[in-house]
């Protein structure tokens, strides 16, 4: 059975790490205390701990597809609260993919089911952005569609009551946004990391002015 194949492989895989390290599972059920908040997709080829080379503990992580921080997820926005004000996270991270199945059926004009209501949040990303989209070729629309997400999710973070309080108080957190290659492995910074509520409007604009300005000049240098 599937289930069997699962459990399996945790037997080993805990007989292995138990005897590299024989107190790993001891001190890691002891605390929780990562430093970072990990929003991420779903999708099953982007696990935050592989990807950034971290162990369990280290990673406090909320996946949900295309992922959306929106204002009514009361999930999404306990885990943040969570994270901020118990956790004490430093960092929060909002990953975003190539090749994102969720920002691709946002594009793709047809009907999926009730995930197209969810979806809609990246349609209205693809709605604020049209003009910078049509001037992409299709091929390349999914990719810069999915890095736009990821700022505007960066800026919706950013907005919560939960980190415009933390940062009212004083408590210094970061919000970072990048995007993962399936291709290659590798994470790139989209460079809108934010540190204050004064930061968040200018940051967006800064960053999505960047990919306006290396389209054009992708555009300019096959010509």
């Amino acid at each position: 059975m599937p289930l069997d194949d699962l459990l399996r492989g945790n037997r080993e895989w805990a007989a292995e790490v138990a005897q590299r390290d024989p107190g790993y599972f001891a001190r890691l059920a002891a605390q929780q205390a990562p430093r970072y908040l990990w929003i991420g997709c779903s999708d099953s080829r982007v696990p935050a701990n592989q990807i950034t080379g971290t162990d369990p503990g280290e990673v406090f992580v909320h996946r949900n597809v295309a992922n959306l921080v929106v204002h009514s997820d009361l999930n999404c926005l306990s885990v943040l609260q969570y994270a901020v004000e118990v956790l004490l996270v430093d960092h929060i991270v909002v990953c975003g993919h190539l090749g994102c199945g969720g920002v691709l059926a946002a594009l793709d004009g047809r009907r999926h089911g009730l995930i197209d209501n969810w979806l809609r949040q990246v349609q209205d990303v693809a709605h604020t952005h049209a003009d910078l989209l049509a001037s992409v070729s299709d091929a390349d629309r999914a990719d810069v569609l999915c890095g736009l997400n990821v700022i505007e999710q960066v800026a919706n973070v950013c907005r919560t009551t939960v980190v415009q309080e933390a940062w009212a108080r004083g408590q210094e957190v970061l919000v970072h946004g990048v995007v993962y290659g399936l291709g290659d492995g590798l994470l790139r910074d989209l460079e809108i990391t934010t540190a204050g509520g004064d930061d968040v409007a200018a940051r967006r604009s800064e960053t999505v002015a960047r990919i306006a300005v290396g389209l054009q000049d992708a555009a300019a240098s096959e010509d």
